[in-house]
């Protein structure tokens, strides 16, 4: 590992992931605390969380790198855990990306990344993939139970209107049975809006003529 980032944290060689979070957050609380004292101490505080914040992910990085090149997944899916658990999605889904060898527990991982970008159709797919993989898995069986859960209550919200007609709240050219990716993601938002357009200008040359 690298010896500055290690002497940055206060660490040697061998250090664990453990080690360099304990680290990390211990100097973290010390520097954020000095941050605004008067003088070469409060400018010193920033330096160094910046340094720290730059070792630490150097670290990070390196140790879990080192554990794909060796097979040992473990304490990387520990880091994705973390990382989630922080809301640090994106640094979640760079770390699950260096990946080789995808197993039950990747493809899990990976449906909770997609379920926190609010993309429920790839969390489902990703969930099936887990579930395939290891069907003994209690959690992930679990997961998915109350992932179809949410997305049949989502379907029902859309479906009701004041008129309590069940597809007026569904957008042109999906139904209610139908949640396709660009559902998903709103892709039909621009059909909805030119059909809004259209009745806007209808309306306008209604009132024109009728003012004559």
């Amino acid at each position: 590992m690298d010896k500055k980032n290690l002497e940055i944290l206060g660490l040697s060689e061998g250090a664990t992931l453990d080690d360099i979070k304990s680290a990390y957050e211990a100097l973290r609380a010390k520097y954020l605390e000095e941050r605004f004292m008067d003088g070469d101490v409060g400018n010193n505080a920033a330096r160094m969380l910046t340094k720290i914040q730059v070792a630490y992910e150097e670290l990070t990085r390196e140790i879990n790198e080192s554990a794909y090149a060796k097979g040992d997944s473990g304490d990387a899916y520990k880091e994705v855990e973390r990382l989630l658990k922080d809301g640090n999605i994106s640094e979640a889904q760079r770390v699950l990306d260096n990946f080789n060898e995808r197993s039950a527990q990747w493809h899990y991982l990976q449906s909770v990344v997609f379920y926190r970008k609010n993309w429920m159709n790839e969390s489902k797919k990703q969930l099936e993939i887990a579930i395939q993989l290891d069907p003994q898995n209690s959690k992930y069986k679990e997961s998915y139970r109350k992932l179809n859960e949410k997305l049949e209550r989502d379907k029902n919200e859309m479906g009701q209107n004041a008129n309590g007609n069940p597809n007026e709240g569904v957008y042109r050219g999906q139904t209610m049975d139908e949640y396709g990716d660009d559902a998903q993601m709103g892709g039909n938002f621009c059909a909805w809006c030119i059909e809004c357009a259209c009745i806007n200008m209808c309306i306008n040359l209604f009132c024109n003529s009728c003012c004559r």
